[in-house]
């Protein structure tokens, strides 16, 4: 585990390196796209064409480059393929290449799970398993990937420590919680904001121990029609699935916190971001982007719901443990932070490995500092998203810094101690994927090229443009662009008289040649996406080495990031359970 090895001065020696290049790149992942051709945004940064850039990036980057721009970075002078003269990029196979250098792959810091569960197990047996259940059974491949190779880790852990109690923080519908229950006999209390998710988590955990039995039945049955001298008998077809490949459909859970999801992001995130932000995000498919559950802080509830809540978690334990079974879900509804006590929200608590499964936003930062915080955790295996949801200490114009709880950003006094900031839109950026993107997927071009667009003709005939109101998705709906500035214009209560079908046209057709600039554009930030993840998930990693009480930290790549984007955990010992040494 050479990588796992990296000291707290290796990690801010990485950190300090992310942190150079980003200074001179982060600009781009910070420009809006509703603004690219109001603030011409392609001239201000770019010094070549766009199909430079388009090729450059198709071909992963080609070492040897193109002879005139070797030449001219020699002339000119170049930092990551900026001019130092003019700060507009004229080497793109520079920038690129060292993107690929900063990026976690390329700074070398991370272990593989399969590294990391050996270390775990050392010379000791498989993590047990009480059934053998198949995941892909019950969900689709996306989630069966991430809770199959999540919940082995988890699993070994608790064995690691020799506890039998795992806190979900960030539960949503209870996939990992439930097959951790079934699977390895583990207790597990899963923890979520929503009410709507924890009565889903329960009904789809009654549900799914009903599938593990009949899941048995069918193993026994095949068995024994392996056998020469066994009477025949025909093997159930597994349960229908519905078109997400999830058998446990209807179980009434609405939302997902930290689940990717299957409508289109538009649709939602119109309440999440303001509308430079909106539009970016709903322009990626639903596999890059995850959404979560609104969660109300205890402070704005009222008594009764304060009380009504505890009435609902204690009977829910009461019935899990009236069920006696050997590993035993407890959903429970609660918005959690640092500050959160554990042994109040579970009575029966004792030591446990504290996880979460694309925790959203804050929330991460959260399940570390709980992780240091409480003498009762003993490892935490934690997988953030949503990182354009994330708070940050030092924003400039601190809207994003909450009231009350501590910021998610940045988390380590290493960084903390030098103010840094990263910005919305480079959060944003940081949530494209790079590995999905590269294969065609993940930009719908059409409908942020009408956005900026749309934004060009909010400038020239009206003075709203930076109006509070957003345009929100009117693109799904619009039949074309024509239709789609109609649209828009309604929706901002703006007189779309004014504008006749063919002024409208025009200005489509003005910047239609330009529509490469921003498709390239769009291409640098994904190059930059896995430097801005780097340097937030070094940032955690950071933050773990620096407490005297953790034992054993580092960031492991759980999950293929062609299935799962967000691939990252961070994984946390303490001294007291555990050997290994970071």
């Amino acid at each position: 585990m050479k990588s796992s090895c990296c000291s707290l001065t290796e990690i801010q020696r990485r950190i300090d390196e992310v942190k150079r290049f980003l200074s001179g790149t982060l600009a781009i992942a910070n420009a809006h796209t509703v603004e690219f051709y109001t603030h011409d945004v392609w001239k201000r940064f770019i010094a070549v064409t766009p199909q430079e850039v388009l090729a450059a990036v198709s071909s992963g980057s080609d070492q040897q480059g193109a002879p005139e721009h070797k030449e001219k970075a020699e002339h000119s002078r170049t930092t990551f393929g900026f001019c130092i003269h003019s700060n507009r990029l004229v080497d793109i196979h520079e920038l690129l290449e060292e993107a690929k250098a900063q990026s976690l792959p390329g700074l070398g810091v991370c272990v593989s799970r399969d590294e990391l569960l050996q270390s775990l197990r050392g010379s000791k047996l498989e993590c047990a398993e009480t059934d053998k259940l198949e995941p892909d059974e019950f969900m689709n491949s996306k989630k069966s990937h991430e809770v199959q190779c999540m919940s082995k880790v988890v699993a070994c852990l608790t064995q690691h420590c020799g506890v039998k109690q795992v806190i979900d923080v960030g539960s949503g519908k209870g996939y990992l919680s439930s097959f951790l229950s079934l699977q390895y006999g583990l207790q597990v209390f899963g923890i979520d904001s929503s009410s709507t998710n924890t009565h889903g988590a329960q009904e789809r955990n009654r549900k799914l121990k009903k599938f593990s039995r009949a899941y048995q039945k069918r193993s026994k049955a095949a068995q024994t029609q392996a056998e020469p001298q066994s009477s025949p008998q025909t093997v159930e077809r597994k349960p229908g699935l519905n078109q997400d490949g999830d058998a446990l459909a209807g179980s009434g859970s609405q939302q997902d916190v930290g689940v990717s999801v299957d409508a289109p992001a538009a649709e939602t995130q119109s309440e999440l971001c303001p509308e430079a932000g909106e539009l970016f995000l709903s322009a990626l498919s639903a596999d890059v982007i995850q959404h979560p559950s609104p969660r109300v802080p205890p402070s704005q509830l009222s008594v009764e719901e304060r009380e009504r809540r505890k009435r609902e978690n204690l009977e829910k334990k009461a019935r899990s443990r009236g069920e006696g079974a050997d590993g035993v879900f407890s959903p429970l509804t609660s918005y959690v932070t640092s500050e959160t006590e554990l042994r109040d929200l579970i009575t029966e608590l004792e030591e446990a490995v504290m996880v979460g499964l694309h925790t959203c936003g804050d929330l991460a930062a959260s399940t570390l500092r709980m992780f240091v915080a409480k003498p009762e955790l003993s490892a935490v295996c934690g997988v953030g998203c949503c990182y354009h949801l994330l708070s940050e200490e030092f924003n400039p114009d601190g809207q994003e810094k909450p009231l009350q709880t501590a910021c998610g950003f940045p988390l380590s006094q290493y960084l903390r101690n030098q103010s840094c900031f990263c910005g919305r839109n480079a959060r944003m950026s940081a949530c494209l994927a790079l590995e999905r993107v590269s294969l065609g997927q993940g930009i719908q071009m059409e409908s942020l090229f009408y956005r900026a667009v749309l934004h060009v003709i909010l400038r020239d005939h009206y003075s709203s443009y930076k109006s509070e109101k957003r345009v929100g998705n009117v693109y799904s709906k619009a039949k074309s662009f024509v239709d789609y500035v109609r649209r828009a214009l309604h929706r901002l209560e703006l007189d779309d008289s004014k504008l006749c079908d063919s002024d409208i046209q025009s200005y489509h057709d003005t910047y239609k040649a330009r529509m490469d600039e921003m498709h390239a554009f769009n291409m640098l930030k994904v190059a930059l996406a896995p430097c801005i993840e780097g340097l937030i998930l070094l940032d955690r990693l950071c933050y773990l080495k620096e407490q005297e009480g953790v034992s054993f930290s580092a960031l492991v790549q759980l999950f293929d990031p062609l299935l799962s984007p967000r691939c990252y955990a961070v994984v946390g010992l303490k001294s007291h359970s555990t050997k290994l040494k970071s």
